[in-house]
């Protein structure tokens, strides 16, 4: 299923009673296309008297990019419900999923029969969701001189591309850079952007969703 702010905010409710005692204040719940993070809690943070650090304006974002099972969407969910509950507290976590998170989570998942995770599935593993109209996209095939294969996904603006391309291959650690143009929906889970970075999937598939594709020119 597709993430909605009426489940989450159901499940949210649901869960702040059994799993928390109810101790969890109401918390926006925003809904994102994030394509690396299918979950994360954000806050803000600030010094106070005698240099003590508080935590403050708390948000859960949820990643509507990708077709779930309901059970993984609410782990996802309860994974940021934990951050926030050690957040709103006031508790400083030896690490983002430190002792305290690593306590709780295994708490849920012996107790309750949750399947929580330190860390969400990679997004190449995961069923994308279909734009209604799919347009060509602009991807690049990079080649590292150490090996690795990796994958971009680039703007259709032709400048961006060429100095895409160059920006890359003057770095002298990268090899090739081949630029293709495909309607494959596999390549919506990479971000679009001309920075000057690399995906590289761990999918040992990845070289297939390149078979039969022309290189574009530019």
């Amino acid at each position: 299923m597709i993430a909605t702010l009426p489940f989450l905010q159901k499940r949210f409710e649901t869960f702040n009673h059994a799993y928390f005692g109810g101790s969890l204040p109401p918390v926006p719940i925003k809904l994102g296309r994030a394509v690396r993070s299918l979950g994360s809690c954000t806050y803000k943070k600030r010094r106070k008297f005698f240099g003590k650090l508080e935590f403050y304006d708390f948000c859960i974002h949820v990643s509507t990019r990708f077709d779930l099972p309901e059970n993984e969407l609410e782990d996802i969910l309860l994974h940021e419900m934990i951050h926030y509950e050690i957040l709103v507290n006031q508790q400083h976590d030896s690490s983002a999923h430190g002792r305290l998170f690593r306590a709780r989570m295994k708490e849920f998942n012996e107790q309750y029969g949750r399947h929580i995770t330190i860390s969400h599935r990679h997004a190449a593993q995961l069923p994308i969701v279909m734009p209604k109209k799919m347009t060509p996209q602009v991807v690049a095939l990079v080649r590292m001189k150490d090996g690795r294969i990796g994958v971009k996904r680039l703007p259709a603006v032709e400048r961006r591309i060429r100095a895409y391309r160059r920006g890359l291959l003057l770095s002298g650690e990268v090899a090739s850079v081949d630029i293709y143009q495909t309607e494959d929906p596999y390549f919506l889970r990479f971000p679009k952007s001309s920075a000057l970075n690399i995906f590289f999937p761990a999918d040992p598939d990845l070289l297939t969703h390149f078979t039969g594709l022309c290189q574009d020119p530019r």
